[in-house]
Parts: structure tokens; C-alpha cells; sequence
């Protein structure tokens, strides 16, 4: 992508509207507009971003064997009634009227749909266990939307069900959520800790949400510094394994972590001080196990092996891409912009041409661009007229991992500058080896 070419609205002040890290970098390196209170607009830079996270989120749920769908935004109030939840939800739901004044809502959640589409077809135990998921967009009108796309009003939501004959059956569906999660979070470059957690309005009895700590997070959590050095679960990590999954929760579960809602002040004092990890946190994640919540009033049942019916056990899976890509800048961040992490940046790297116009320079870029983007590689040429400041102000500001300076001085000698954003480290090397180094 050339950036004389490219949409790419810099703003040079700091918004006076953002409070927090993210939200400023995340206007200032145009990748959000807002619309409206709590709605925003994905423009080219942060949709590159949401588009490589979701990418991440979708590999992982594959990978443990959940099974993508579709589903409308719009709900009818039908099934919510149905399950009890229309009138309870509360003033987060925007209930609306369609031209025939039939009852509807903006969906805040799926677990009501999901679940007709189950008990529409799916009759037989040997059809389990199933799992399905999707990544769309919600409403939720919060009382007080704040930090950018951090809390939205409306957002990008991944939320999975899963359908189970049994309780153990079902617990297992959970624990390969559980897992599929720490890999998500880990190669988004993120540590998150599981703590046990409210259900909220989602109802059930067994739930973890998935905490990344900040300093702008904006719940208190309160864990064992053990889960530093806890690993992550491999890429061959078999999700049928019930014993291996159980092994991953049980040592994920094994040390004191909880939310400011579900804090046991006594037994996180029980810790050695040395040991006890008091911050702010970001939620990135939830995950519910809540049986028969909604299968038993939604008559979701199954044949079961016995020959007789079954009320189905049933658990949701959320994570919230657009909260992820400001959590993500919140953890990785310095005075001049964002570092993204290589596998959600919106460019693998940036040419900067310090001398558009020069026939060298030009050239040299040419060649790097062509190089690397026929390697497969995404790739942002600088070849703005812009002063060499700006450039690099923009470089650093949108948080491309590597940037390849191209110079008069250098391409003299046959050779370029190549500089790591998060160290700042830099090295002179011919333009061959740049491109050896970086097309891999």
C-alpha cells in the first residue's frame, strides 16, 4: 500500500475527548472515528488491526472445534420473552417496533437464538457434542460510554454456544474454551489471568473472565503473582483429551484470582504479601457454563442414549474485538505511539522514502516494496513528500514493527537502515539482505 494513496487522517494534537492511552493513539493515528455517543466508525488503518485480531480469534476457536454461523443483529422479542430475559435485561436493551408494531430488539447477546436454532434441528444426542459461534456486531446502551472503542455502545462481539447432554459433557466444552482462550489472548501478545467472576445478566453458576492488568483497567482484580509463569497451551494441544483439558484449567485455577466482585479479602490475605498481586484490569473475555438456564424453558432437548429426551446443558463464550485492540495498545505503548505486536499489525512494515522524487531513492523503495509484498508481506511505502519528521513521527505513531529507512546517504553505498519500533534498535544493511531478513 502506497500512503500517498492510502486514507490515513493523522491528527497531530491530542484529543481532548480521549482520558485514555488507547483512545488517544487510536484517534490520532486514524483508526476510529465517532459517530454518535459510544459509536464508532473503523476506518482503513484500524480495520487492518480488527481484521488480523479476529483472524487470530476465529484460527483458535476452530482449532478447539467450534463451528462458525451467522446471525442477525436484529432479535425478535419472541424468544427473549420465551426465556424470561426480555423484561429482566434491563435499559441496556434497545427494544424497538417494526412497521407491523411487532416487538424487536438490537441484540445485546445470542443465547436465546442460538437456542431456537439448536431445538430446530438438532434432535439426537449423536449430534453432540456442538458448539457454534459468530463475530457480529452488538448494542448495549450503557448508562456511560467512555475510552474509545474500550466501552461502546455498539461493538464486535465473538460469542460462542456450545450444547451438551450432560454436566461433565459440558464442563468439558467449557475447559476447551478455557484453553482456546489462553492461546487467543497469547498470541495477541497479551497475558491474560482467568478469575472466577460474576455472571451478570447471562445468568448461570460456573464463569471466568479473562483479565489483562492496566493502570487504566477499570475493575480492581486481585491474584497470585504465580500466573506469570504458568504456560500456555500448545498449538497440538488436543481438545478431545478430557484428562489433559481439566490439567490446563485445574493449574490456571489452582492459585487465588478474582475480580473486585467476587473478592474473598480473607483468603487473597492468606498469600504472602510477597506474593499477591493487587491492580486494575481490562476484560477481555467471559466465559460462562449455566446448564439449563435457557434449554429447559426453551424446550431445547435431545434424545438421549436411553432412548428418552434430555434437556440440553449449555455454556457462552464471548470476546470483544473491538475492546481487544485498545487493550492491546493500553499493554503496548510508548511516548511516541503505539507497538503493535507483529501478528495484529496493520502493516508488517513501513519503507520510509527520506527523498521522494530522487531517481536512487525511488528505485530502492520500488525494489523493497515489490520484494516484500511478492513474499507475501504487507507492506507500507512511504512515498509522501512529507519532511523527514513527519515521516517518522508517523512511523512510530501507527506502530509499524519494522521500518526500512531509504536515504540518499545509504542507497549511495547500496544500503538501508532497518529499525525495530519496539527497541529502537537500528541496523545498516544492504538492500538484499533487508529483504532476505524480512521477507521470511
Amino acid at each position: 500500500m502506497r500512503l500517498s494513496r492510502y486514507f490515513l487522517p493523522i491528527l497531530k494534537e491530542n484529543p481532548k475527548e480521549a482520558e485514555i492511552v488507547s483512545h488517544r493513539l487510536m484517534l490520532r493515528a486514524g483508526m476510529i472515528r465517532q459517530q454518535s455517543q459510544g459509536i464508532y466508525s473503523w476506518l482503513p488503518l484500524g480495520k487492518r488491526v480488527l481484521d488480523k485480531v479476529n483472524g487470530i480469534i476465529r484460527e483458535e476457536q476452530n482449532r478447539a472445534g467450534a463451528i462458525e454461523i451467522s446471525m442477525p443483529t436484529l432479535q425478535s422479542a419472541e424468544l427473549w420473552q420465551e426465556s424470561g430475559r426480555y423484561e429482566d435485561y434491563g435499559k441496556e436493551m434497545l427494544r424497538i417496533r417494526d412497521r407491523q408494531d411487532r416487538p424487536m430488539l438490537y441484540g445485546p447477546t445470542n443465547e436465546e437464538m442460538v437456542t431456537d436454532i439448536f431445538r430446530s434441528y438438532v434432535k439426537s444426542y449423536k449430534s453432540l457434542p456442538l458448539n457454534l459461534y459468530h463475530i457480529q456486531l452488538k448494542f448495549r446502551d450503557e448508562i456511560r460510554p467512555r475510552f474509545g472503542t474500550m466501552r461502546s455502545r455498539e461493538f464486535m462481539m465473538k460469542d460462542a454456544y456450545s450444547f451438551d447432554l450432560t454436566q461433565d459433557e459440558a464442563i468439558h466444552s467449557y475447559n476447551k474454551m478455557f484453553a482456546a482462550y489462553l492461546r487467543t489472548f497469547s498470541r495477541l501478545g497479551l497475558r491474560a489471568i482467568p478469575m472466577r467472576a460474576d455472571t451478570g445478566p447471562i445468568g448461570g453458576n460456573h464463569s471466568h473472565e479473562f483479565i489483562i492488568l492496566a493502570d487504566t483497567g477499570e475493575s480492581e482484580v486481585f491474584c497470585h503473582k504465580d500466573f506469570v509463569n504458568f504456560d500456555i497451551p500448545s498449538v497440538d494441544t488436543n481438545f478431545d483429551d478430557v484428562d489433559g483439558l481439566k490439567a490446563i484449567f485445574d493449574q490456571w485455577t489452582s492459585v487465588y484470582a478474582a475480580t473486585s466482585e467476587m473478592h474473598d479479602a480473607p483468603a487473597f490475605e492468606a498469600i504472602p504479601e510477597a506474593d499477591r498481586l493487587s491492580a486494575r484490569g481490562i476484560e477481555v473475555g467471559h466465559i460462562f457454563y449455566f446448564g439449563t438456564k435457557y434449554s429447559e424453558p426453551m424446550g431445547a432437548k435431545v434424545q438421549g442414549p436411553d432412548g428418552k429426551e434430555h434437556v440440553v446443558h449449555m455454556g457462552s463464550y464471548g470476546i470483544g474485538p473491538t475492546r481487544l485492540v485498545p487493550a492491546i495498545i493500553e499493554a503496548s505503548h510508548d511516548e511516541n505511539g503505539i507497538i503493535w505486536p507483529a501478528s495484529v499489525a496493520p502493516f508488517d512494515c513501513v519503507v520510509i522514502n527520506m527523498k521522494a522524487g530522487d531517481a536512487a531513492c525511488d528505485g530502492a523503495c520500488e525494489t523493497l516494496y515489490a520484494a516484500l509484498t511478492k513474499a507475501g508481506k504487507d507492506v507500507l511505502l512511504d512515498d509522501t513528500d512529507d519532511r523527514a519528521g513527519t515521516k517518522f513521527a508517523t512511523a512510530d505513531l501507527i506502530g509499524v514493527p519494522v521500518q526500512i529507512i531509504v536515504g540518499p546517504r545509504s542507497v549511495a553505498s547500496g544500503e538501508v537502515e532497518v529499525k525495530d519500533r519496539k527497541t529502537g534498535a537500528r541496523e545498516t544493511m544492504t538492500i538484499e539482505a533487508a529483504i532476505n531478513r524480512l521477507a521470511v
